[in-house]
């Protein structure tokens, strides 16, 4: 990891999701100069590589079968039957900043800081930035977040984070360096693509929104405590929690590794903060997320504890890199020495946000129980007296990845749609001064679409 020096992650919204959003303007039109304007003048600032393309269509829909995309990065995050808009024609561009590491293999570069940016033709003066959810990479949220932000006139931009996959601890020389760059990597980003589109368009953005799914909504969460003056606001899907002191992932996963090994029983669950009721979805977490969520990021901030499990690599197989490590049964995060604390403490969250912030968060999470994250993040705000910039909104039947709805139709919802609702309450909140819904659970209704629909009032 090497970070460059200088480089400190309504009204529509009442009804249903629509799939295009607000067409932009045609001052927004005329501004963009036409279909690929001043391609040559997008150099990204920083960049060690870059690929810019004049294309057709940015979303999903156009890029399908090309390199511009990665389906499989974005496996399991939408629901099956998922509709989302097409035809948005623009610049993109590929690339990737200095870094010395290279868990990121996309495009043959071997090399990690990769990002894509999007502008489109037809520009709304706004920006939307993104990080990686989960450990996966730069085109993970192109169904969930990008296709219908672009259909909207905004520009995107997402990062890797600077390390990606299951091996992610590895990078960096300090306990905690790994997450830490990501932070980095999403502010160095967002500073480039106000200039990017400055280049493009002829001025910077008048409006920039952060957003993320998962380590994406963590990212949020801290750039609109760390660097508030790069935004305009965030909507926060489901992000992960960091706190020196618990809860985080460390005092929470724990009894699920136990449970999975016979050590702990359903009580201990609820205890961590898993929802009565989500109990369902714990066989498929079991052998998919529950033990190497654990090992790795145990590995990231203490990698003291067990140095031979996952060691050097999470494994080599499917069944090697799923598996839990038979010590983080008895892992106690209280009990282990202050040095994994300080670790933490260089990426935890302190809820000081400086921006209007929206977070869900479904209550059947079965990876980050709410309980244990977002109700505590929204208690962190509160007693920094910043509750008037924060709403929270709990989606009934809403777990971690929306494809689960696939399997369990009858008892979940997608948060998706809930999603998309909530970025127009939030830019006509920012925009328009629209008071957003107060905090409140967004219920799942006995019938209807729930793929592509979810009013939040």
């Amino acid at each position: 990891m090497r970070v460059p020096l200088g480089v400190p992650f309504l009204a529509a919204a009442l009804t249903a999701v629509t799939l295009t959003g607000t067409a932009p303007s045609a001052t927004a039109v005329a501004e963009s100069g036409g279909h690929c304007a001043r391609l040559e003048r997008v150099r990204v600032p920083g960049a060690a590589l870059q690929r810019e393309a004049c294309l057709d269509d940015l979303t999903t829909t156009g890029l399908a079968g090309t390199d511009y995309t990665d389906p499989a990065d974005q496996a399991g995050l939408t629901a099956a039957g998922t509709r989302t808009p097409s035809g948005v024609s623009g610049i993109q561009v590929d690339g990737y900043f200095p870094d010395s590491s290279g868990f990121n293999t996309t495009h043959g570069w071997r090399h990690d800081a990769q990002f894509v940016i999007r502008l489109p033709d037809r520009w709304n003066g706004g920006l939307v930035v993104t990080g990686a959810p989960g450990n996966r990479k730069q085109y993970a949220t192109d169904k969930a977040i990008s296709d219908r932000v672009l259909a909207q006139g905004y520009a995107y931009a997402a990062t890797d984070k600077g390390n990606s996959g299951t091996d992610f601890y590895r990078d960096g020389v300090r306990p905690g360096d790994a997450v830490a760059e990501w932070n980095a990597r999403t502010t160095q980003l967002t500073r480039a693509v106000r200039r990017v589109a400055a280049q493009r368009y002829g001025h910077a953005p008048r409006r920039t929104y952060v957003t993320g799914i998962s380590n994406g909504g963590y990212l949020t969460r801290w750039q609109l405590e760390n660097h508030p003056e790069l935004y305009d606001g965030g909507v926060d899907w489901e992000g992960a929690l960091w706190t020196a002191d618990g809860p985080n992932l460390l005092t929470s996963l724990p009894a699920t590794v136990a449970r999975s090994l016979g050590a702990a029983g359903d009580e201990d669950l609820y205890a961590a903060g898993f929802a009565r009721g989500s109990e369902f979805l714990w066989p498929y977490h079991e052998k998919a997320y529950w033990g190497v969520t654990q090992k790795i990021y145990r590995a990231e901030f203490d990698p003291g504890y067990d140095p031979r499990c996952p060691g050097p690599t999470s494994g080599s197989s499917p069944e090697e890199i799923l598996a839990p490590c038979v010590s983080d049964a008895a892992y106690d995060y209280a009990a282990r020495p202050a040095s994994v604390r300080r670790a933490v403490t260089r990426v935890a969250l302190t809820g000081r946000i400086g921006k209007p912030l929206i977070t869900l968060h479904g209550d059947l999470d079965a990876l980050l129980p709410k309980a244990a994250d977002s109700d505590v993040y929204a208690r962190m705000i509160d007693e920094r007296g910043r509750g008037t910039l924060h709403r929270y909104y709990t989606i009934a039947g809403g777990t971690h990845v929306d494809g689960l709805y696939d399997t369990h139709p009858d008892r979940l919802r997608p948060i998706l749609p809930c999603y998309r609702s909530a970025f127009d309450t939030l830019t006509a909140w920012v925009e328009r001064g629209t008071p957003p819904p107060a905090d409140h659970t967004v219920g799942k209704p006995a019938d209807g679409d729930v793929v592509d629909s979810c009013p939040l009032r």
